[in-house]
């Protein structure tokens, strides 16, 4: 499935939850961490089960919680109720594979067909990212690079050369393990330009798909993730163009000037891929 922008939503507001479901976010995180304070964990956990078990509720997206590092079981018990419509679940600060094996051994008793987020956020998860992307229970990793530089005690930047080897780090080893990577947001959601470059950058260093904390950053984000009508033209010839030169045994070959081989013909289904 698409997972190009990962809208996240305060667990203890319900109506910015309910409200999350109708932008065109290909998910939406209900978070019971970061966004909500320690005072409020019982609150938020009320608020997420309610509008999971409510039988109105019935969003397009992927719907994901952030567990809130605290008290597991009862974040568990609140969103896997009866009749709740979870899809996926994510563990911040992920140092270990074993932390998502136990995760899906906790979901035992629950459902464990849940598709399980890894968020990669600290030192020692960013050198262990090859193993969680790895382990059998992991589904997609996340890269946070603000918790990271805080971790790290780095200065963040616009240009972001502070966490750029952890970043390329994480997404390499989701290629490798053949999952989705889904890259950190971007901090200034009135920065609609600087979200583009951002999110264009993300795409270049090859994830899928991109963190928002505002539903003004989604259609940005959902945009930049999704092919242009000139690189569908452009696949689409390298495609026909190499099922031609396969007819004929020809492993290299031109497209308007440009000698196609094996790492384009990978882009242009990579584009059509992601298009579709």
């Amino acid at each position: 499935m698409a997972r190009r922008s990962v809208l996240f939503s305060p667990g203890d507001r319900p109506e910015l939850l309910r409200k999350a479901s109708q932008t065109e976010a290909d998910v939406i995180v209900f978070d019971l961490e970061d966004a909500v304070s320690p005072a409020r964990k019982d609150d938020a956990r009320s608020a997420v089960r309610s509008v999971l078990t409510d039988p109105d509720f019935s969003p397009t997206a992927e719907v994901c919680v952030r567990l809130s590092g605290v008290d597991d079981r009862a974040d568990l018990a609140a969103i896997c109720a009866d009749g709740s419509v979870v899809d996926a679940i994510m563990r911040s600060k992920v140092d270990d594979p074993a932390q998502i094996d136990e995760l899906q051994a906790q979901l035992m008793g629950y459902d464990d067909d849940l598709t399980l987020y890894a968020l990669i956020e600290t030192a020692q998860g960013v050198l262990n990212a090859e193993a969680i992307a790895a382990a059998t229970a992991t589904d997609v990793v996340v890269f946070g690079a603000e918790d990271l530089a805080a971790d790290l005690g780095a200065t963040r930047t616009t240009e972001g050369t502070e966490v750029l080897y952890a970043r390329e780090r994480v997404v390499l080893a989701a290629s490798a393990a053949n999952i989705d990577a889904i890259d950190t947001l971007y901090t200034d959601f009135s920065d609609t330009e600087g979200l583009r470059t951002d999110t264009e950058f993300s795409l270049t260093l090859g994830f899928d798909g991109k963190l928002a904390i505002h539903p003004n950053q989604v259609p940005v984000i959902n945009d930049a993730f999704t092919p242009t009508d000139e690189q569908l033209e452009w696949a689409k010839k390298v495609l026909a163009a190499r099922d031609e030169a396969a007819a004929s045994d020809r492993g290299v070959f031109q497209v308007a000037g440009e000698m196609i081989d094996a790492p384009l013909i990978a882009q242009a289904e990579r584009i059509l891929e992601r298009a579709a």
